[in-house]
């Protein structure tokens, strides 16, 4: 299966569970990998019949900058779903939140699912 990319995608946003990353935010990343057929598009020379994937950015910056939640996984799970409703026969989601709240020294924490209509 051919992939369409879109790599560490950055947003500022309030998800977390405690009261201060609601209110103050933080960073987080979002990676995605879309599973695809890329010939049609490609003989085609047409974006008709590709993921587009300013479409794919559109709808996951909708989701990280809008209403707060509590967890990385329900935000993996809105992304996917709506990534696989815009074309992609597969996807995989990492959605990162770069600096965690954690006492000790980590690059980051998150959340990876892979989701098919397959």
């Amino acid at each position: 299966m051919d992939k369409v990319i879109l790599e560490n995608m950055r947003f500022y946003a309030y998800h977390g569970v405690l009261a201060e990353e609601n209110r103050l935010g933080q960073c987080f990343a979002v990676t995605l990998v879309m599973g695809t057929d890329i010939k049609a598009a490609a003989h085609n020379d047409d974006l008709a019949k590709a993921i587009n994937y300013a479409e794919c950015y559109a709808a996951v910056k909708s989701i990280m900058e809008g209403t707060p939640v509590k967890l990385l996984e329900t935000l993996a799970e809105a992304i996917a779903a709506k990534i696989l409703s815009l074309g992609a026969l597969t996807v995989q989601v990492s959605v990162k939140k770069l600096h965690p709240p954690i006492s000790g020294q980590l690059d980051f924490a998150a959340v990876e699912i892979e989701r098919s209509l397959l």
